[in-house]
């Protein structure tokens, strides 16, 4: 019988590395979202409205609730950063559009989320091995 002892400790180290990393990016977005007057939840549906999408895509996306993506949207709104226009195949669904101020602020965030990354000290061929080693372990067959 093999001791699970070495194992369990490489994973929770791992683990603690993989959290200290998400609560460094976290914080990174804040702090750049409170420089262009938003809140995080905001600056992250700035940065996932690559394009027009529905409201489920983008709560998929930030991975949250549709009725939490629903609330940050509404606020997006308000602030003439977005509209809800009809979806051209779905009657029932919108789709989320940046205005051109939105994209403006948008293109200004993704410049300052580019500042001082937490990522930032990894290659681009780091961060691909990154990208693709975490979705191996995320999205299991």
């Amino acid at each position: 019988m093999t001791n699970p002892e070495p194992q369990a400790v490489a994973e929770r180290e791992l683990c603690g590395l993989v959290n200290g990393m998400a609560h460094q990016i976290a914080e990174h977005v804040r702090q750049r979202a409170l420089r262009l007057g938003l809140t995080a939840p905001q600056a992250t549906a700035l940065r996932e409205l690559t394009g027009p999408m529905t409201m489920r895509e983008l709560a998929e996306r930030m991975s949250c609730e549709p009725s939490n993506a629903t609330f940050v949207v509404d606020k997006l709104e308000k602030r003439e950063l977005l509209e809800r226009r009809p979806h051209p195949t779905d009657r029932r669904a919108k789709r989320l559009v940046l205005t051109p101020q939105g994209t403006a602020l948008r293109e200004r965030l993704l410049e300052l989320l580019g500042e001082d990354s937490p990522l930032g000290g990894l290659t681009q061929e780091e961060q691909g091995t990154l990208q693709r080693l975490l979705e191996r372990a995320v999205i299991r067959p």
